[in-house]
């Protein structure tokens, strides 16, 4: 049980006291010779009852009053014990809370933060994967052009060395050209010697040397031409019949050759000498100029194209090898970037958590605290009414007393009104007295009555005489109040249990 429970059971208890008191004896009186310290007022014994009565039907109603406040007030101070309770149980879960969450939320931070820094490291790690990736794609895309250039160049070359080629190896086949044998004193004029090479032809070879091999077919008069010469080298004849032959001699490439000619027709004609003459031998030699240097310069065309193409296809392994690892690279940071935004993801959800940990014990401790302020109040605006109801209750007592203080005096006054007058007062005062004990906050001292003035000795007879103290007061009437209450529960209590 608690205080706030046992205060109010006792205050109870007296009050019930009191107004049996009251009840039961309402003709208590004082000793004879008591006095009063109030200011005496004269009335009329009627007026002096209304006032009486007036005053009593205040005190009770305040009595009432301070009971109700009494009650209110200890049901409120058990709501301001209980919510401090709970205020402290939450403080204490917020301490224990924040103790076992600050941990975890600095450790979940410094996590987060360090998968943010990952992140952003991998973040900026693919960027620039990515953007080698992409130059080297960009530099595989020219390499492999390069190479398709090259190749290109490679074929036009070989196609030229090729066309090369073949003229040199026509040119080195032999080829049939036109040939004629004039004058040398009159080019315009032909040779005596004409009429030996009938066919008006040469065969004109290719050397290796750049040089030109010439062949000139004799189709008769072998056995009169003894000897051909050009530039003192002389020809080799091949025969080709008995009165037939190819004549053959090497020279630079030119449009005519001089050649010297030894002519021997004894036979026929004995009388003739044997005739040394010239002969120009028109024949143009000079097609072949230059087939074996552009043959020369196609090839080196040709080389330095494969050389190229070569190089262009190494540039292009490699760039292409580059651009593989690169984009490798680029991948495998996509996969660091992505496993660190979850890490991160993952981090900043712990966080959270934690931190929403805190923030709902921190909540309920605000919402005790709120409750706790709520039924603080609850019990201020309490005492604020009980010790309005102690302050009305004090003030209907003072009425009260100043009330039994008034002194009834008529024309015919007798011992025995007089008498009556005092009991009066004394039960008033009783009265009075059992009500000033509802609070210890409020203990008024009991009023006396001054001694009524009497002709005889025998009109002054005392009363018992009522406790004098706060205390003898309060004990008295909380034991009856107590018996009352005993009383008028037993036969609730057995009604009940029936």
């Amino acid at each position: 049980m608690t205080s706030h429970v046992k205060n109010t059971l006792v205050t109870t208890a007296a009050i019930a006291g009191a107004l049996a008191a009251t009840t039961l004896f309402n003709t208590t009186t004082v000793k004879a010779d008591t006095t009063s310290s109030a200011p005496v007022t004269t009335t009329t014994s009627a007026t002096k009852d209304t006032a009486i009565a007036s005053a009593q039907a205040k005190v009770n109603s305040a009595s009432a009053a301070v009971v109700s406040a009494q009650a209110a007030y200890g049901s409120a101070s058990t709501a301001a014990s209980d919510a401090a309770a709970k205020t402290a149980a939450a403080s204490a879960s917020a301490a224990a809370t924040s103790a076992a969450t600050s941990s975890a939320v600095a450790n979940a931070q410094a996590a987060a933060d360090s998968a943010a820094t990952a992140k952003s490291t991998a973040d900026a790690n693919l960027a620039k994967a990515q953007s080698n990736a992409a130059a080297t794609s960009r530099a595989k895309s020219m390499t492999s052009a390069a190479v398709v250039s090259a190749q290109s160049a490679v074929a036009s070359a070989s196609a030229k060395a090729s066309d090369a080629d073949s003229a040199v190896a026509s040119a080195e086949a032999g080829q049939t050209v036109t040939a004629n044998l004039m004058k040398s004193s009159d080019p315009t004029q032909a040779s005596a010697a004409q009429q030996y090479f009938a066919t008006k032809t040469a065969i004109v070879k290719l050397l290796p040397s750049g040089q030109v091999q010439i062949t000139i077919p004799l189709t008769s008069g072998l056995e009169y031409l003894t000897e051909v010469s050009y530039n003192g080298v002389d020809a080799t004849f091949t025969k080709t019949g008995d009165h037939s032959a190819n004549i053959t001699f090497t020279a630079d490439p030119a449009t005519s050759y001089t050649l010297a000619m030894t002519m021997d027709i004894r036979s026929v004609m004995p009388l003739m000498p044997i005739m040394h003459e010239t002969a120009l031998l028109d024949v143009d030699t000079t097609i072949f100029n230059g087939l074996l240097a552009a043959k020369s310069a196609a090839d080196a065309a040709l080389t330095s194209a494969q050389a190229a193409l070569s190089t262009a296809e190494t540039n292009a392994a490699t760039v292409a090898q580059v651009a593989s690892n690169a984009a490798s690279a680029a991948t495998a940071a996509a996969t660091v970037a992505s496993d660190a935004a979850v890490v991160a993801t993952s981090a900043a959800t712990n966080l959270t958590s934690a931190q929403a940990a805190n923030s709902t014990a921190q909540a309920a401790l605000t919402s005790a605290q709120a409750v706790q302020s709520a039924a603080d109040a609850v019990l201020v605006t309490a005492k604020a009414n009980l010790d309005s109801a102690n302050a009305a209750l004090t003030s209907a007592q003072a009425e009260l007393k100043s009330a039994q203080n008034i002194v009834v005096v008529t024309p015919s006054s007798s011992a025995a009104s007089s008498a009556s007058s005092a009991a009066t007062a004394t039960s008033n005062v009783a009265s009075s007295a059992s009500t000033t004990t509802v609070t210890s906050a409020v203990v008024a001292t009991p009023a006396t009555t001054k001694k009524a003035t009497s002709s005889t000795p025998a009109s002054s007879t005392t009363a018992k005489t009522l406790p004098q103290t706060g205390n003898e007061n309060q004990s008295a009437l909380v034991a009856l109040g107590l018996a009352i209450l005993t009383l008028g529960i037993y036969p609730m209590m057995k009604r009940k249990h029936a």
